[in-house]
């Protein structure tokens, strides 16, 4: 089957969003009409000439690898072959296919065979190593005491800490900007010198291989009583010891835990690797004892803003790359910048990626390797916590004293721990072609320069790159399905109704590349029960049906919530970790709901404006739209959910259930936005602060939901409340102005009305969504079923012949 992507009849260089939102908000992004004229006549599907009987009856075939043909401008066309023997699903089909690009072209030309546009490797659960399995037959204080001899970078010694900051402070960038600030201000070089000293002790690690062994017999202790497996992919850790032989690696690993450092010393400790210098909060100092045992185990610490001192942003910054140059221990941070109390992938920061780019741009490395790495729990520790800081409980502060009490988690089951070491990314490899390093030689290294936009844009492209690659290797468990499935059945299920649903998304998941850990060998049952047992603080399983938890126990929360609402958010985060896999898709599908008719161009246009709206909160390559819609499409297609031709993208009869499932997944977040909309609209005062903004927002959700003109508790949620604001900024519905001290907000009447509008074109009704489970158990309870289905655009009614 050819699937073909009409790509011409999109104008790529100007984004299709002004279709919806008309001249006041759409003007931002330009036209979505189609150009016109010959050049971008639309051609159909590349075909090959026929032989024979075909060729007689003037009919043509399918292109093949290698056969002469007379392209159309910018048309992408694939061949999807059956998947080949031995391969399973969706993405062992995408390994097999080939893919034909031809673009602006008339000519008759030769194309090879490419490499698939959409091939994800599909991770195998072989992969996985319990690395707890042996600790818990031998002693930890052995373990802890053992001989400990990392493999360094090219050989060198550990450079001691001491050295390390006399280097940075005798470095010729630092004394620069020392008399460069000496000049300006007139003080004593030596007092700025002074300044810089107090800044290097406060920020500097003391890295200790005492502290190491401690911290090593510790976490050991911990780790086997609160966690059943901790499991590490092991040619991932082959590829890191390779690595950091050869070139100065930063790790970068996904942030959703306090426990991410910790477990990532743990893990190379464990392998004999070198243990990180890791990147933490000032935060961190606070608390006594405990801020010193992590300075000397590696943590070096660093304030959450600089505010334009030029003289901390050097120091820190020489200091990051004295370390990365000596190559020592491999330096660690957190693209995301702070833990993600959603269990979404939050935005990249640019900052401390930027300072670890810089000694290859200047030509003081061969090369430095970047390893994304994704940490995945069955149940993170702060659980609790995140839903309280959603719906708006501050943070609470760091302390050893709330350290000391947080020790009751001893005596609880938080399952396991899934650490995938991705492919170390060749920072050469990725620069070259793309970034030339020819600015940075025009000037002497020590003079600090401003990053240029094809700088900016470089490092953009390789934090989104990162970010995905850490979701992509996220590894998913049953309770993400079961939290997904339960929410849409509010506040109570049968057991045997969720467990038969769970399974269906089991194989939509898997279809979709879903990098899914389910136990082999086991009933879908007793997996699905075992799962709420771990959950039990959410749910409860009650005479075969499953109830949210709407008591509290002895659990404490926070005074003025409600425990629902809590236990609600909890289940949201974890289905917050499935929607990845299924954003894409789930666009094409939401777009389909939204525009009346089936031409692609028009479906396209609705994906973009989608993509625009949530790039906030899904992370997309900025500026690939056209490939996001590929792919999504190319899933839906693979699944034979809907069938693409050269003008139209229609569900086929046996698509209309994902489809379906796909919008009403995400359904909370369009819900979310329209009312958002509404209220700003509300809004009475001419300019509001982001607090402002927040406390009135919140208290519009709860009148919402108490009143029941609105079932939708991911309002509830501070990070739905934070990226809409965001977004409807970038899209001009909100102004941004700089006061004195703080940001204020104000409402463009205009833009947000025709915003709200074109969030309102997506309607699934509670009928419907009741429609979707109804048919979808009848499917599961007689396999032989056929179903002929009707466009619910049309009709929404489904005929079930019997």
């Amino acid at each position: 089957m050819t699937q073909t992507f009409g790509s011409s009849a999109i104008n790529s260089e100007t984004p299709p969003t002004s279709a919806f939102l008309g001249p006041s908000l759409g003007s931002r992004f330009g036209s979505a009409r189609l150009p016109s004229g010959p050049r971008w006549r639309r051609l159909g599907p590349l075909r090959a000439p026929a032989t024979g009987a075909a060729a007689a009856a003037g009919e043509v075939g399918p292109l093949s690898a290698g056969q002469q043909l007379s392209a159309s401008p910018f048309l992408l066309s694939w061949e999807a072959p059956a998947p080949p023997e031995g391969g399973s699903g969706i993405m062992a089909a995408a390994r097999s296919s080939e893919c034909f690009v031809a673009v602006a072209s008339t000519s008759t030309s030769k194309i090879p065979a490419p490499a698939p546009v959409y091939s994800k490797e599909l991770k195998k659960w072989d992969e996985f190593e319990d690395m707890l399995e042996e600790r818990r037959h031998f002693s930890d204080l052995k373990y802890a005491m053992k001989c400990y001899t990392p493999t360094v970078y090219k050989g060198l010694c550990p450079c001691k800490p001491d050295k390390i900051k006399h280097t940075v402070l005798r470095s010729e960038e630092v004394q620069y900007i020392i008399r460069q600030i000496s000049r300006e201000t007139h003080e004593s070089a030596d007092i700025i010198q002074e300044e810089a000293s107090i800044i290097l002790d406060e920020m500097a690690h003391k890295l200790r291989l005492g502290a190491i062994r401690f911290f090593a017999f510790s976490l050991s202790k911990v780790f086997k009583r609160i966690y059943k497996k901790v499991c590490v992919n092991e040619e991932g850790i082959q590829r890191l010891q390779r690595a950091i032989q050869e070139h100065p690696v930063v790790l970068l690993p996904s942030h959703r835990s306090y426990i991410d450092f910790l477990m990532l010393s743990y893990v190379l400790y464990t392998y004999d690797l070198p243990v990180p210098v890791i990147a933490a909060g000032m935060d961190f100092l606070g608390m006594k004892l405990v801020g010193e045992l992590l300075r000397m185990s590696g943590a070096f610490f660093m304030r959450r803003t600089f505010g334009g001192n030029k003289l901390y942003w050097t120091v820190f910054s020489e200091y990051v790359k004295t370390m990365l140059r000596n190559g020592y221990a491999p330096v660690e941070f957190f693209l995301e910048g702070t833990r993600s109390r959603s269990a979404k992938t939050l935005t990249p920061k640019f900052g401390l990626l930027n300072i670890v780019m810089e000694p290859f741009f200047k030509r003081e490395v061969f090369d430095t390797y970047l390893v994304p790495i994704s940490i995945s729990y069955d149940r993170p520790l702060e659980e609790t916590l995140y839903a309280h800081e959603l719906l708006g409980v501050p943070k609470p502060k760091e302390s050893t004293a709330g350290l000391l009490k947080a020790r009751k988690i001893l005596s609880e089951n938080y399952g396991s721990i899934h650490v995938y070491f991705g492919e170390p990314l060749s920072l050469r490899s990725m620069a070259n072609g793309k970034m030339s390093r020819g600015p940075y030689n025009l000037v002497p290294r020590h003079i600090p320069q401003k990053p240029s936009e094809d700088m900016h844009a470089f490092v953009s492209h390789v934090a989104y790159k990162l970010e995905l690659l850490q979701i992509e290797n996220m590894v998913l468990n049953p309770w993400n399905l079961v939290a997904t499935v339960f929410l849409q059945s509010l506040p109570r299920m049968d057991f045997d109704v969720l467990v038969k649903k769970t399974v269906w998304l089991k194989g939509l998941t898997q279809a979709f590349g879903g990098f899914l850990v389910w136990p082999d060998n086991i009933a879908a049952d007793e997996v699905i029960h075992s799962s709420l047992l771990l959950h039990s603080n959410i749910v409860n399983l009650t005479k075969d049906q499953v109830v949210l938890k709407e008591e509290s126990g002895e659990q404490e929360i926070a005074e003025g919530l409600i425990f629902q609402h809590i236990t609600i958010l909890m289940c949201v985060a974890y289905r917050n970790q499935l929607l990845n896999i299924f954003v894409r898709p789930s666009l094409v599908a939401l777009s389909q709901q939204m525009i009346p008719g089936f031409r692609k161009e028009d479906i396209y246009s609705c994906f973009d404006f989608l993509r625009d709206v949530f790039s906030d909160e899904f992370i997309f390559f900025p500026g690939n739209a056209l490939k996001d819609f590929e792919e999504g499409c190319y899933l839906l297609t693979k699944n034979e959910t809907i069938q693409v031709t050269p003008q139209d993208i229609l569900v086929t009869d046996k698509g209309d259930t994902v489809v379906s499932f796909l919008a009403l997944l995400f359904k909370p977040f369009v819900e979310s936005y329209q009312i958002i909309c509404q209220y700003l609209l509300k809004e009475e005062k001419e300019c509001f602060t982001e607090k402002q903004y927040l406390t009135g927002l919140r208290n519009y959700t709860y009148y919402l939901l108490e009143s029941g003109d609105c079932q939708c508790y991911e309002l509830l949620s501070s990070d739905v409340h934070k990226n809409a604001l965001a977004a409807f900024v970038r899209l001009g519905a909100v102004s941004k102005n700089k006061s004195t001290d703080e940001y204020t907000y104000k409402v463009n009447d205009e833009a947000t009305i025709k915003l709200e509008e074109m969030l309102g074109k997506f309607h699934l009704s509670e009928s419907d969504s009741w429609l979707w489970w109804h048919v979808l158990g009848r499917l599961m309870k007689r396999d032989h079923l056929r179903l002929g289905v009707m466009s619910w655009r049309k009709t929404k009614l489904i005929k079930c012949p019997l």
